[in-house]
């Protein structure tokens, strides 16, 4: 009975107890409610068991008494309620022990029941308190998910009203890290990161990702004295099978960039032994478009800044930009971040596409769009200035180009901006000479398997090759966050070069 009780609580005692009866047994709420229960596999059926407990549990709750037995045809029930108190005070909302037994009742049947009382009771509490321990755990994830998505989407103040009630209080500047565990680790390896550091980073179990964990770190926690080890590096050396990837030390309020730099810094981490690295391309492609570039993203983005829904219930601007970065983020993910059904995304991207004059599906329009969210989330004084007025330019045939509307199409001339050109030609250093797979992928819209077949290898083949270059560009191409986008942006700025 005890050993059930450790090692299997309230359901395997439960099984037990109906074995032992040649029965079926149960706990039932005062009000006859069968809350748990369990039947002996073989032998016949009891029947109308759950009128004959129900019968007996009110009895039980009326009379006051410590134990309760009702016959009934072919079969006996046994009843005591799980209350610890002293007889002639039990609880009247604790629930009951029933156990219905064929007729004669075997012999020592009462005294079991009796003696299992004390440890199914104890069971039950455990398990009553886990489930509230979970309840709270869960809230406060909730809470930590929410403070992220708020910082992830600029809203800086309400981020950090949000996280005065949790702690601990956010850092500012930081660095974040993303944490790829194995398995269902998730939990220990929070653990591991908090004692790591203290408990002064903000941990928060990514809802995209099943196996990730992020942490925004002080900024200072990545510099520490000599022979200090910072606590991303701790957490790679203590847990054997996990990978982290570390951004540069933004400021809070550009927590979506480090969370970028992270990710593809993870992707790097993944080909090394020490299964740590930390982001080194920079700079963001925000800020050096300057201000021609700005003009430009608040031009692409008026529509969208200026919709008013014509319903309540329709999602505002603000809404749709949140959707906007959720979905050039983390693709069809993006239902998981912004805890939203398939089709409410769908909705909201096509309202999006033609506000914008967009066609989302091409990686070119999904590219512009995502330059002018950045560009307009990057502060404008941060950006490269320009070196001289702009010259005007001859029109330029870009093909398909970045969009259909005119301000996406003005996506060339942000580009043709000789500080862009530098950032491209950074981008790209490290396959120069060897773009085809980078091109021909881009070229059909990020799919592996349209270019597998122009490159005429296959499919894994062609995923191989992308994996390598992961490694080569410091990024990561496969898994949203992506840096496709840039490189589409770093690929058209060199063919718009003299």
């Amino acid at each position: 009975m005890h050993r059930l009780a450790r090692t299997g609580g309230t359901a395997e005692l439960l099984r037990w107890l109906a074995g032992r009866a040649e029965g079926w047994a149960g706990l039932v709420g005062p009000d006859g409610t069968v809350l748990h229960a369990a039947a002996r596999t073989a032998g016949a059926m009891v029947p109308d068991v759950a009128g004959l407990v129900a019968e007996g549990a009110s009895a039980l709750t009326e009379r006051g008494v410590q134990a309760y037995s009702l016959d009934t045809g072919a079969y006996t029930a046994l009843l005591f309620p799980l209350g610890v108190s002293p007889p002639g005070a039990g609880d009247p909302f604790a629930p009951v022990l029933a156990v219905v037994t064929p007729r004669p009742v075997a012999a020592g049947l009462a005294t079991l029941l009796a003696d299992v009382v004390l440890p199914l009771s104890l069971c039950l509490q455990a398990e009553m308190l886990e489930r509230k321990r979970r309840r709270v755990d869960l809230a406060e994830s909730r809470g930590r998910e929410a403070v992220l998505h708020l910082l992830m989407t600029g809203q800086l103040s309400v981020a950090q009203q949000v996280a005065g009630a949790l702690r601990p209080r956010l850092p500012d500047p930081v660095r974040v890290c993303v944490v790829e565990c194995s398995g269902g680790g998730r939990d220990e390896v929070a653990r591991v990161c908090a004692d790591a550091d203290g408990g002064r980073s903000w941990i928060v179990r990514c809802p995209v990702y099943a196996r990730h964990l992020i942490l925004v770190m002080p900024a200072e926690a990545g510099e520490l004295e000599p022979g200090v080890v910072p606590p991303d590096e701790t957490v790679a050396a203590r847990v054997g099978d996990c990978v982290v990837g570390v951004s540069e030390p933004v400021p809070l309020a550009d927590t979506a960039t480090g969370y970028r730099q992270a990710f593809h810094a993870l992707a790097v981490a993944r080909e090394l032994p020490a299964r740590h690295a930390r982001f080194g391309v920079s700079p963001d492609s925000a800020l050096v478009v300057g201000p021609d570039g700005h003009r430009w993203a608040d031009e692409l983005l008026n529509p969208l800044l200026t919709h008013v829904p014509r319903r309540a219930q329709d999602p505002g601007s603000q809404e749709l930009l949140a959707t906007a970065a959720s979905w050039l983020a983390f693709s069809s993910h993006a239902t998981d971040h912004l805890k939203v059904h398939r089709n409410t995304l769908a909705a909201r991207l096509r309202l999006i596409g033609e506000l914008l004059g967009l066609d989302l599906h091409r990686l070119a329009d999904q590219a512009a769009l995502d330059l002018a969210l950045r560009v307009r989330a990057a502060p404008a004084p941060a950006c490269t200035p320009e070196p001289a007025p702009p010259t005007p330019l001859a029109p330029y045939d870009s093909g398909p180009g970045p969009g259909t509307s005119k301000a996406a199409r003005g996506l060339d001339d942000v580009l043709r901006r000789p500080a862009v050109r530098d950032w491209a030609d950074q981008q790209l250093a490290p396959v120069r000479g060897a773009e085809e797979t980078l091109r021909t992928w881009l070229g059909c819209e990020g799919r592996i398997g349209p270019a597998a077949a122009e490159l005429g290898i296959s499919v894994p083949g062609a995923r191989k090759r992308l994996t390598r270059l992961e490694t080569v560009l410091q990024r990561s191409l496969l898994r949203p966050p992506s840096a496709r986008y840039d490189l589409w942006l770093a690929l058209r700025a060199r063919d718009l070069a003299p």
